[in-house]
């Protein structure tokens, strides 16, 4: 479409009026005709002969600034961005306040080619005339603050150097919107075949990404969008517009991975999907945090972000809008929430930028709000198009879609998958994850299990996860922190241990355990006078040298409180152990008094102490070698085992 001379006048073409401030000198009739013929082209859609007679028009009468002005308009709409550029600076370097809008139209084609610093003074010009109205206004400031912004940026760029992520992954038809599992094992990304959009995954292996094939479980004649994968790689949030029992023109729909093939995706539902528009999701680490894009009514703009939180009935609660601070009256899309759960990245073309949509973050304060988000920088982010991001667990690698500018054989434009280095400002909180196996402590058959997460004397849940019929499961863990972790499954002994990350520096290597969960067996199952293999309260703590119970052993305390009460006729004995710091006398007695600590705070929580024994060992049995201060920890432990006579 022919551009007009500014974005909120409604006429087709530009008239100027004969009389300008500074007045050219007289025009020829013939140069007058040729402008007119001109006219009538552009009134037909056929700019280039318009453009031709133009530029012959000029050829013989240079001092035309109507026919200058007329051309330039006309080069902008082809993409000469230069050479409409070019046409104004001419027209203004001699009439410098005949019509004000050409400074901001100059400015605009500066915008255009990355010439912000040029940008300022121009805008700066316009501004400062009369002639223009309060729209003109607002779209001026607008373009000057990002052009000071964009300008500041390219004169401090950040470290940024792409690399695709090669023909595994990319191929001529368009491929964007990447997404990955925790611990990088997984990308799933999309693809336009035939004209709609196709999920794909990747398997990253010792020689790089394999080969990338269709998830054909997933993939109908109708698009299939934008995504995520959780944390774990086994459950896939997706938009799908127009399936039967879509609810509007695009809604999010679920499907979860067991064993190796994907369930039937079922549609979210109410309240996160309405008649309208509902795309472009993120899934936190835990599960319980669901953001999207939309424009459901109550938001600040077109596409704003919203959430929604997973209520302990496991449904989705009413989405709230991410607020002001992050959305804007243009479009802002596809969030990215990291898993360390503190920082969110997503595109935007209302917050200051470098033109179209930019790739922005944002961080959570001490009380969970968002703060004004930061444009991740230039050459990050151009002029151009920079598609969604997302960021690896350990927050140095981030993927992007970049756009490669010639149309594709699909007819699309040409995107791909690219990665590159986060530079240190821009990236998440540390962040690593554990990948651990629920089992049958006697069969070693594998379980699924309620997994739990918490830090130790705090009652509230940090993550809640539930391990795969093969038993295996992930969590993601910010780096920093000492960690309680709680397995337990119905008919079976709960499983706790005890991690401390507050000093590691590696967020590469996982946290790797094996839960072992003791079924409860019935008394006749097992001989008379023997005990169960022992289990590990790991979260039970003591003061050091000391029998004190520390306040963060409560939660422990409480679990094996409920497993006694649930299980009337069980007995268990408690056991204490220590490391070899010190006089193995000492060691002795101080072993005896944890465990006849734990005892007491049972029986004064009415357990009948004729279901309770109590047994010290000192350093006499421990469980690995005391020449580390981390086996000596481990060594330092408390135990019960279950009694059967």
């Amino acid at each position: 479409m022919y551009r007009f001379c500014f974005l909120f006048f409604p006429c087709l073409l530009l008239f100027f009026s004969a009389q300008a401030q500074e007045k050219s000198s007289p025009v020829p009739p013939r140069a007058i005709k040729g402008y007119e013929k001109a006219r009538a082209a552009i009134k037909t859609g056929d700019l280039e002969k318009a453009a031709k007679i133009l530029t012959s028009v000029l050829s013989a009468v240079p001092d035309y600034p109507e026919a200058r002005v007329q051309l330039a308009y006309i080069h902008y709409d082809q993409g000469r961005i230069a050479e409409a550029l070019a046409g104004y600076q001419r027209v203004l370097g001699q009439y410098p306040s005949w019509k004000p809008i050409l400074w901001y139209q100059a400015a605009q084609a500066c915008a255009k080619l990355s010439r912000f610093e040029e940008a300022v003074p121009m805008l700066e010009k316009f501004l400062s005339f009369d002639q223009k109205s309060e729209r003109q206004v607002q779209a001026a400031e607008a373009l000057l603050k990002q052009s000071r912004f964009a300008a500041a940026a390219m004169r401090n760029p950040v470290p940024f150097q792409p690399r695709t992520l090669g023909p595994a992954i990319n191929s001529e038809l368009p491929e964007y919107l990447p997404s990955l599992s925790a611990d990088g094992s997984l990308l799933v990304f999309t693809r336009v075949v035939n004209g709609q959009e196709d999920f794909y995954t990747s398997t990253w292996s010792e020689e790089g990404w394999q080969a990338a094939q269709p998830l054909t479980e997933l993939n109908t004649r109708i698009n299939e969008g934008a995504h995520c994968l959780s944390a774990n790689g086994r459950v896939l949030v997706f938009t799908a517009c127009n399936y039967p029992d879509g609810m509007g023109s695009c809604d999010l729909y679920i499907s979860q991975r067991e064993g190796s093939a994907w369930t039937m995706p079922l549609n979210i539902g109410a309240p996160v999907n309405t008649d309208g528009y509902e795309t472009q999701p993120s899934l936190s680490a835990d599960g319980n945090i669901l953001l999207f894009t939309s424009t459901r009514p109550g938001g600040y703009g077109k596409n704003d972000l919203w959430q929604s939180i997973r209520q302990p009935n496991g449904r989705w609660g009413a989405p709230q809008n991410l607020g002001s601070l992050i959305n804007t009256p243009e479009d802002d899309q596809a969030p990215f929430l990291h898993p360390d759960g503190q920082t969110l990245y997503f595109m935007s073309k209302g917050h200051p930028g470098l033109g179209s949509f930019d790739l922005y973050l944002s961080r959570r304060d001490s009380l969970g709000q968002w703060q004004q988000p930061v444009n991740l920088g230039y050459p990050i982010n151009t002029p151009v198009h920079e598609g969604a991001i997302v960021v690896s667990t350990d927050g140095e690698r981030a993927f992007y879609t970049k756009e490669e500018g010639a149309v594709g054989i699909s007819g699309f434009p040409r995107t791909d998958i690219y990665t590159f280095d986060l530079y240190p400002e821009a990236r998440p909180l540390p962040v690593t994850y554990a990948k651990g196996i629920v089992r049958d402590a006697l069969t070693r058959q594998p379980l699924q299990a309620d997994v739990e997460i918490q830090i130790p004397g705090r009652e509230t849940v940090l993550m809640r996860t539930q391990s795969a019929e093969d038993g295996t499961f992930l969590v993601c863990l910010p780096i920093g922190k000492t960690y309680a972790l709680h397995v337990q499954r119905k008919g079976y002994v709960f499983f706790s241990e005890n991690f401390d990350l507050s000093n590691t520096s590696d967020s590469l290597r996982a946290y790797v355990l094996t839960a072992d969960l003791q079924p409860l067996r019935a008394r006749t199952t097992m001989p008379v006078d023997t005990a169960s293999a022992p289990v590990a309260l790991r979260n039970v703590f003591f003061a050091s040298g000391s029998a004190e119970l520390l306040p963060a052993s409560v939660e422990e305390l409480q679990r094996l409180l409920r497993l006694l009460r649930e299980n009337p006729d069980m007995r268990i004995q408690i056991n204490g152990h220590t490391d070899d710091i010190g006089e193995e006398k000492d060691n002795q007695v101080l072993s005896e008094q944890r465990a006849k600590a734990v005892r007491d705070y049972l029986a004064a929580q009415g357990v009948d102490t004729s279901r309770l024994t109590y047994r010290g060992f000192g350093e006499s049995m421990p469980i690995a070698p005391n020449d580390s201060a981390e086996n000596r920890q481990r060594n330092r432990r408390t135990e019960f085992v279950r009694l059967f006579r």
